[in-house]
């Protein structure tokens, strides 16, 4: 028996009639065996080792949320910062919590009206910008840019508390406001870009980035809860936040810069070939490669708009009442003299159980997609949401003038915000999975890009009505002078 065997030089040079005619002659001998050469096109995927991608992508998460969350949570710090000086005032760092809301000055008052607009407009604007970049500066830029901007400027803020500013006080505030406004923007081009990079990865990724971010208000509730319980002062309480706030941040910089070095990673990241390589490469390659520089923004919303409508309603009608209305709302039991009824319940039902019931939704749509099929039933759920801003308004929210209250008992009061949480986490990490699903690879990370735009602005027209939604309940002076969690503990120790 005869074998035709081709012992040219791999390099050698050979016709393509010669070498057809040499693979021709192997083809119709059933003696020869042909190796299958779909594994060297199919490249196997590498694994995520220790589960490395998937702790940083929980880092990460939590860093999209953590340097507003510290902000806000700081608020018996600024209200130090922005209090009356008197003539003989030493710097004692003790501040007056019994003081009558009513006598509050100008920049307590407004503060948080004026941190929520530095934060909201920047953190909009820039989230639907990122969608539009995402092709042009490169990836590495925007998450580690931002990461150092972000890092920086928190640096900054943490100087400051141990900085003596009473004696300009207009000018620390708009420092600090210019502040905030810098760290929104950046925070926007952090978040829309890694909502574009988890975009390429399984839900369990997705899940990851989503649950990091409710675990980072978990972690500013517990912080929260500790400052009160050991009595920290206002400047101390505040130096502790900003300070775990910019470890957090270096280590979500310097997770992110060993992520990008991984095989895991890279294998995500990479736009990768069809499975199998026919007769007609060179046709499909075309293709491909045109489909790739011919990316249209209209046609990735005409295949997510349902699950970007159903993610911006998630977060408008969440934002609409909170935490405006459900920081109001007090215990059945306030002014009978239990700790958990005056000092704990507005810190542990608002901020801790909602922030779990966030986490607990965004881990069960990692683990149930459901419904899956038909993208306009996760919208109608969205929609029946509504619900909630009438059952919450309801509720023991105090000072009221022109609504009664209907749900004075507290567990209801839970329960319903466990609900609230929990579909809140839900639908909105359910839509980040599903959303990259409806378009090609190519097209993934902008989908996920334009899905945090939708997030944006939701979150901003959510917190333009929640300032109407608490005129229902108060008068002018009330709205002014009770907005954020700190105002409403100082008035329960009245």
């Amino acid at each position: 028996m005869s074998y035709s065997i081709n012992r040219r030089p791999l390099l050698g040079g050979v016709s393509d009639s010669e070498f057809e005619d040499d693979l021709e002659t192997e083809l119709d001998d059933p003696n020869v065996s042909i190796p299958d050469e779909k594994p060297f096109l199919k490249q196997e995927e590498p694994l995520d080792r220790y589960n490395f991608a998937y702790i940083v992508f929980y880092l990460l998460g939590i860093n999209i949320l953590i340097p507003w969350s510290f902000f806000i949570t700081a608020d018996d710090y600024w209200m130090y910062k922005f209090r009356q000086i008197h003539e003989n005032d030493t710097r004692t760092f003790n501040y007056n919590y019994t003081e009558n809301l009513e006598t509050k000055t100008d920049l307590q008052a407004s503060f948080t009206s004026y941190l929520n607009v530095a934060s909201a407009l920047p953190n909009t604007l820039f989230l639907i910008l990122n969608t539009f970049i995402s092709k042009t500066i490169p990836l590495r830029t925007r998450m580690v840019g931002s990461q150092c901007i972000i890092l920086l400027l928190f640096i900054m803020t943490t100087v400051f508390v141990k900085i003596n500013t009473d004696k300009w006080q207009a000018t620390f505030l708009v420092i600090t406001l210019t502040t905030v406004a810098f760290v929104n923007a950046a925070s926007a081009i952090f978040g829309g870009s890694l909502m574009g990079i988890v975009g390429r990865f399984s839900p369990k990724y997705i899940t990851a980035m989503s649950g990091g971010q409710a675990l980072g208000g978990i972690f500013t509730a517990l912080a929260e809860v500790i400052s009160l319980w050991i009595g920290a002062s206002p400047v101390l309480s505040g130096l502790m936040y900003f300070i775990i706030g910019d470890t957090i941040l270096l280590l979500s910089l310097i997770a992110y810069i060993i992520l990008e070095k991984a095989a895991f990673f890279k294998h995500h990241m990479l736009d990768k070939f069809p499975e199998r390589i026919d007769s007609d490469f060179s046709v499909n390659a075309e293709v491909m490669f045109s489909q790739v520089h011919t990316i249209s923004y209209l046609n990735i919303i005409k295949k997510i708009w349902h699950y970007g409508i159903s993610v911006f309603l998630v977060f408008f009608i969440s934002v609409t009442v909170y935490p405006a209305i459900t920081v109001l709302v007090e215990s059945e039991n306030k002014g009978k003299g239990y700790a958990w009824n005056d000092i704990y319940f507005v810190p542990v039902v608002t901020y801790l159980i909602f922030s779990t019931g966030d986490y607990v939704g965004r881990v069960l749509s990692g683990i149930f997609q459901m419904p899956k099929s038909k993208p306009y039933h996760v919208m109608l759920l969205s929609i029946t949401r509504v619900i909630f801003i009438p059952a919450l308004m309801f509720c023991n929210a105090q000072p009221r003038h022109n609504l009664p209250v209907y749900i004075h008992n507290d567990i209801y009061y839970i329960l319903i915000t466990i609900l609230f949480a929990v579909t809140n986490g839900y639908l909105c990490n359910l839509s980040f999975i599903l959303a990259p699903t409806m378009v090609n690879t190519q097209e993934k990370e902008i989908a996920s890009a334009m899905m945090g735009a939708f997030l944006g602005i939701g979150l901003t027209t959510g917190a333009a009505l929640s300032l109407y939604m608490v005129k229902a309940l108060e008068n002018l002076v009330h709205l002014k002078i009770i907005i954020s969690y700190k105002y409403y503990q100082i008035s329960l120790v009245l």
